[in-house]
Parts: structure tokens; sequence; C-alpha cells
């Protein structure tokens, strides 16, 4: 059976360092779990910190990055322009690894989350779709269905609708949905636990 690779160890170049790195991080309060295939360090079910190895690097980044003092500059963003608040800190040697360094940006990055530190993700606006909006129109139950149903679930279907390019996949679509939507069901509930 083949074993689950960590996606963010993207080569074995970096064991040694980023067992240093978790050394470090496990000596606070910080609870380690298991992410998007990964380790992520967290505090109150938080996430806070996730350790990675990459071709040139391995590295530390901060969830909320972006509230952190980083009087060392350390930090970059690793995503410019996408990412928000990640903030990486990126290393090519094991001599590079500062110990009370590291300590004091884990335990400023914990405090900030304790106190509430983040930034929200902007809401998208739903997408429209006059085709779906018509059919709604004309069948007041299934208007009546949709608008009982979760934001969320009503955006499930709007994007599915919108989504459609071609009049026949629109009509395919709408008869697909139509009765999920009667029945109060989300567009996506079987996947849901």
């Amino acid at each position: 059976m083949k074993e689950d690779k960590n996606p963010w160890m993207k080569n074995d170049q970096w064991t040694e360092e980023v067992g240093l790195l978790r050394a470090i991080v496990l000596k606070t309060e910080l609870v380690e779990t298991n992410k998007w295939g990964g380790e992520v360090y967290t505090v109150n079910n938080k996430n806070v910190l996730g350790i990675g190895s990459f071709k040139n690097y391995f590295a530390l980044w901060f969830f909320n990055g972006v509230f952190l003092k980083d009087e060392a500059q350390v930090l970059v963003n690793a995503n410019e322009g996408v990412t928000k608040a990640l903030r990486q800190w990126r290393f090519t040697s094991a001599n590079e690894i500062n110990e009370k360094l590291i300590l004091q940006y884990i335990n400023e990055a914990i405090a900030n989350e304790k106190a509430g530190l983040s930034i929200k993700p902007e809401k998208k606006e739903a997408m429209q779709c006059d085709f779906f909006q018509a059919a709604l129109d004309n069948n007041k139950a299934l208007k009546t269905a949709l608008e009982q149903l979760t934001p969320f679930k009503q955006k499930e279907y709007w994007e599915y609708m919108a989504t459609a390019k071609q009049e026949k996949t629109k009509v395919t679509r709408l008869e697909k949905i139509t009765p999920m939507i009667l029945e109060g069901k989300g567009f996506n509930d079987k996947y849901r636990k």
C-alpha cells in the first residue's frame, strides 16, 4: 500500500531541518494536527502555522502572519496578490534556524490568534443567471423552495446555473436541480457529512 505523502513536503531534501523546526514548534502550546494532508499547528482549534519543504527552501508559515511585527524582516508573502494574511519564513540551511527568534514569532502569532486578529474572507456576490431567474419567476413553488434553503445552498444553485454557457446545458441543469430544490436539498448535500 502506498504511503500518503504530505503535499507540503515537496522533497526529502530538508527532512532533518524540518524536524528541527517541528521540535521548536512543539515546545509551545500549539497542538499538532493534520489538515489538507500536512501538519498544521493550532491553538483553540484555530490555524496558527504550518511547516513545509520545497525545492529551494524549507519554510515555516503563519496563517495570519500579516499581523506579526516582523522586526527581523524575515517574512515574505508567498503568493503576492493572492495571499492576504499568510506569510512564510523561508530557510535554506539549518544554520539559519534561530530558536529564540522563531519562538518569539510563534508566541506573537499565538497571542494574535487568541486576540482574534484575522483577515475575514471577502464575501463574493452570488452569480446571476437570467435563465434561472426566469424559471423561478415562472414557478412560484420552485422560487419559494429555493428561498427556504440556506443562503449558502442558494448560492450553490445560482453558481451551478450561471456557469452553464449553452442554452441546452441550462435546460438540462434546470431539469436536474428542480426536484432537488423542491425536496429542500442542497446541491452538494450528498457530499456533506
